[in-house]
């Protein structure tokens, strides 16, 4: 079938509301009022002759990247009406929204899959993890008071004062818009928000007996303890708490046995979009080295070749070569650019193949932190 893509107007907007609320099975007004925060210029979709395939939204940010912030477009709501599935339209937007991409020079792209084998296709892969975690109140034991405690009203301009301080540290931190500070502070049920000084803050909810951290920010050790302590106090009312972290929490270290649980693990993947963008903008560890790829990429051509990254002071320039010693498709760069798996963990996967001296060329300048992320979008 053939498809075409643009913006859609107001009223082809309200149609891809009813096909995101079939699609995500969500109540009649959830989806029109997230398209609505992501507007209308944010928002695309596919059609064939008279009729809307799907579409989906796209969301301008950032991601921090061994302290750079990298531009990044995060791909939402993405949805196809039942009858054009398995049709092709899907592939055809993700394909015309790549390629905008490409276009504008947007390095990166992310999103979290309800399809992987398609998203694969298209070349994205998992990159990093947004991870739930769960912890019996009566097993925290924490009396260290060591900040002082005050209510924070919502629309303060502290949240992000205090979080861009904490992403910057973070592998894959996400450089917020409005579109996602709305959604971690906007909830039918009551909100509540404190900060520990001027080192830290927790915004949370509570549902019966559980206390739903909805965002947190930790700078300095005292005010990881005033957060446990906060926490603990409310023990009386709360049985458990729930807060978003990395798979490996280094937050448990402060309780006094392994009480804490994972909860659910969800992968976010990535897409390298501009590869040449993408290579330069990133650290990297400070050392001298020169890695060969051999890169293919079915729907970027110009993504696709042999080149030469050559990375010195923490800086890395990309240019044309012959050697190729790193064999690879698009997808199987983005665990390794994040930093989630080495090259030797890839290619014992089977996603690249390479020399032993590219292979442990790429695990030395690619080493970081492990990439995860506290947002869903």
């Amino acid at each position: 079938m053939q498809f075409t893509y643009h913006t859609p107007n107001s009223d082809e907007l309200k149609q891809l509301g009813k096909i995101l609320t079939q699609c995500f099975n969500a109540p009649a007004l959830d989806e029109p009022v997230y398209l609505s925060r992501i507007g209308i210029d944010n928002t695309r979709i596919v059609r064939t002759d008279d009729h809307i395939a799907g579409g989906l939204g796209l969301l301008n940010m950032g991601q921090w990247y061994n302290g750079a912030n990298i531009p990044m477009a995060g791909v939402a709501a993405v949805g196809i009406a039942p009858e054009y599935r398995g049709k092709g339209a899907a592939i055809a937007l993700l394909r015309s929204v790549l390629e905008e991409l490409y276009a504008k020079e947007i390095p990166i792209s992310v999103l979290f899959s309800a399809a992987q084998p398609l998203y694969r296709k298209a070349g994205y892969e998992q990159a990093g993890t947004l991870c739930n975690w769960e912890v019996s109140t009566d097993s925290i034991q924490s009396q260290q008071h060591t900040l002082e405690v005050r209510s924070l009203n919502l629309d303060s301009d502290l949240f992000a004062k205090l979080y861009d301080q904490q992403a910057y540290l973070n592998q894959g931190f996400l450089d917020r818009n409005s579109v996602i500070w709305q959604m971690i502070k906007h909830s039918e049920s009551p909100m509540y928000a404190y900060q520990f000084e001027n080192e830290g803050y927790i915004i949370y909810q509570q549902q019966q007996s559980r206390l739903i951290i909805r965002d947190w920010v930790l700078l300095t050790p005292a005010a990881v303890r005033q957060f446990w302590t906060f926490l603990a106090n409310h023990l009386s009312q709360i049985d458990f708490i729930e807060w978003k972290s990395a798979p490996v929490d280094a937050l448990n270290l402060c309780l006094p046995d392994q009480t804490a649980k994972l909860k659910w693990l969800k992968a976010w993947m990535l897409r390298i979009v501009h590869l040449k963008k993408a290579l330069q903008l990133r650290n990297y560890p400070n050392i001298n080295a020169e890695l060969h790829l051999d890169i293919q990429d079915s729907i970027l051509p110009n993504n696709q070749g042999k080149f030469i990254l050559t990375v010195e002071n923490g800086r890395g320039v990309l240019t044309s070569g012959r050697r190729g010693e790193l064999q690879l498709e698009i997808r199987s760069l983005s665990p390794l650019y994040t930093g989630l798996f080495t090259a030797e963990q890839l290619a014992r996967s089977s996603l690249l193949t390479g020399t032993p001296e590219a292979i442990q060329i790429a695990t030395q300048i690619f080493a970081s932190p492990t990439p995860w992320m506290p947002d869903f979008f």
